[in-house]
């Protein structure tokens, strides 16, 4: 994937939104409604061009129905006044080489997970950077309708650069179509944050093949669940970052529930986690359950594992379930050896212990 040749730079230029995935549409659309010029590129060969009506069922059952630009890849695009890189973290390497045309374009990240900032910092070195991190709950329904589930909203933080132009550019018209918006000081803060948010009922429905309510009602699955936030709690605060509020989800309250004795997180937690998500099914389930390969998990948990090595900070329980996701993802035989199977993903864990307990 390779933009075409800067065509210099264009004070009146939209925004390249990378990814026609949920995410990418949702804010390409939002743009577009705002009458603010956006193209949505799609992967190369999608065969997906020229002018497109995007459907958007909103929090509050409204129907929006909003033309958007669609481009098949960046070839042929002029230079644009930011681009926004809306696709998965196993995808994001292509994105980035996607507008290696432009390099001193500012860029926005959209990914959950750790680590996508660093990778646009090393390969644009020359380009403003500006963090993103979406709390509101979206995915498409059987018809090609997009289910906005969620207000919620979306923060930014500045990485480096001068990002304020393309920061207005979103902001605007996000607020405007009642996303709520937030500019945070501290990026890493708030990418960790958002961290704790998709750790939460992923990893262990998905390798269940389970739903979240189901998990948090069983006391020996929520102690996985438990233990895996606390450990990334611990590892945050070893590198400095403390839990923060994001639009739509204070993730301050959510590390006192799970930190709270379990007799009293859990049955706040079984009540308050399925309703979060909005009705979605978890990301790691949908991806196995849609055929598995690379998926996010080396990005959440395996990004836990990896910082609390670096920090000296132990993490058993995210460590084992990388592993597991990473196997999964690898092979639908390997997933079997915990779908519908609890008593194997806890054995495969080790079992409860003093460790997973302590806050």
């Amino acid at each position: 994937m390779t933009g075409s040749a800067p065509t210099g730079p264009d004070p009146g230029a939209g925004v390249v939104v990378i990814g026609g995935g949920a995410v990418g549409s949702f804010i390409a659309t939002l743009i577009a409604r705002s009458g603010r010029a956006v193209v949505l590129a799609g992967r190369p060969g999608s065969g997906r061009s020229g002018s497109d009506e995007l459907a958007v069922r909103t929090p509050d059952g409204a129907a929006w129905r909003t033309r958007v630009d669609r481009a098949d890849g960046t070839a042929g695009l002029g230079r644009p006044a930011g681009v926004v890189l809306a696709v998965k973290m196993p995808d994001l390497d292509a994105a980035i080489e996607a507008c290696a045309a432009w390099p001193t374009t500012p860029v926005v990240t959209l990914q959950n997970g750790i680590g996508a900032e660093e990778a646009v910092a090393a390969a644009r070195p020359g380009a403003p950077l500006l963090a993103g991190s979406l709390t509101a709950p979206l995915g498409f329904e059987a018809d090609g309708t997009l289910a906005w589930r969620a207000r919620r909203g979306i923060a930014f933080g500045s990485v480096r650069g001068d990002t304020a132009a393309v920061l207005a550019a979103l902001r605007d018209p996000l607020d405007a179509a009642g996303l709520a918006v937030a500019q945070v000081d501290d990026w890493r803060a708030m990418k960790w944050s958002k961290l704790l948010t998709n750790l939460v009922a992923n990893a262990v429905p998905a390798l269940l093949d389970s739903d979240a309510a189901s998990v948090y009602a069983d006391r020996r699955l929520f102690a996985v669940e438990r233990a895996a936030v606390l450990e990334t709690l611990r590892v945050m605060r070893a590198l400095g970052y403390a839990p923060m509020r994001l639009p739509g989800a204070d993730v301050r309250w959510l590390a006192a529930a799970f930190r709270a004795p379990t007799l009293f997180g859990q049955p706040v937690l079984r009540r308050v986690v399925g309703r979060a998500r909005g009705g979605k099914a978890p990301s790691l389930l949908l991806h196995l359950r849609a055929g598995g390969g690379p998926s996010e998990a080396p990005w959440l948990n395996g990004a836990v594992a990896r910082a609390g090595e670096a920090a000296g900070v132990p993490t058993p329980v995210n460590a084992a379930l990388a592993a597991m996701m990473a196997a999964a993802d690898a092979s639908p035989a390997a997933w079997d050896t915990t779908r519908g199977r609890p008593t194997a993903l806890l054995s495969t864990i080790g079992g409860p212990s003093t460790t997973w307990r302590s806050p």
